[in-house]
């Protein structure tokens, strides 16, 4: 499942406000900035960073 990508441009790590990267295989919103990997499930991006993992 890959993500729109106008969402993916407005979406910014919660942490450090930076631009993220989608990992399509991982199903994954990654901040190189902040070292995290936040999860997309079903289609919907999960920002906290509690349910981050880091890289």
């Amino acid at each position: 499942m890959s993500l729109d990508r106008d969402l993916l441009a407005i979406l910014v790590c919660p942490v450090t406000r930076g631009p993220l990267r989608y990992d399509e295989q991982a199903q994954e919103l990654v901040s190189e900035k902040a070292g995290l990997a936040y999860p997309v499930r079903q289609g919907v991006p999960v920002l906290l960073a509690d349910a981050a993992r880091q890289l």
